[in-house]
């Protein structure tokens, strides 16, 4: 089980667009060099942000910009607009545990609240990082590379 890479990839695009925003036109194609990964799969995700009112793509000439300051957005906010959990459960639980056997017929009372739980708590952490604190990382670290 893995949280979908749509994640960590939307998070990259948002620090492009910070890095080189006033430089660069930000466009699929641009991101898509930066992540190393196909301008099509950017597009879907930068349509799941467009979706979620995170970002505004301005087709033609505008590229992406924010459609709200960094420090109002927070992983959280990144993490349900891209869908980087399958229906919305962290946890995918094995389809058909045995009711013949007595763990098969009771794993679920044991685990079901805890997972949900674990992923309350997950989400709940996801809500007190903000894409300033992705932002001044990464420019604290630009900093030192050219200091």
């Amino acid at each position: 089980m893995q949280i979908s890479s749509r994640f960590t990839v939307a998070l990259h695009v948002f620090s492009c667009m910070d890095v080189f925003g006033q430089t660069h036109k930000i466009t699929s194609e641009f991101l898509a060099g930066s992540i190393g990964t196909n301008p099509v799969i950017i597009r879907k995700i930068m349509a799941q942000l467009q979706d979620a009112g995170l970002i505004r793509i301005a087709r033609g000439t505008g590229g992406i910009t924010a459609e709200k300051p960094c420090e109002e957005i927070t992983f959280y906010d990144v993490y349900k607009a891209v869908d980087a959990v399958e229906d919305d459960t962290l946890f995918r639980f094995h389809d058909k545990p045995n009711p013949q056997c007595p763990v098969g017929r009771n794993i679920h009372t044991l685990l079901d609240a805890k997972l949900a739980d674990i992923q309350n708590a997950m989400e709940e952490e996801m809500r007190k990082h903000t894409l300033a604190e992705l932002r001044d990382g990464m420019r604290d670290i630009l900093q030192s590379e050219v200091g």
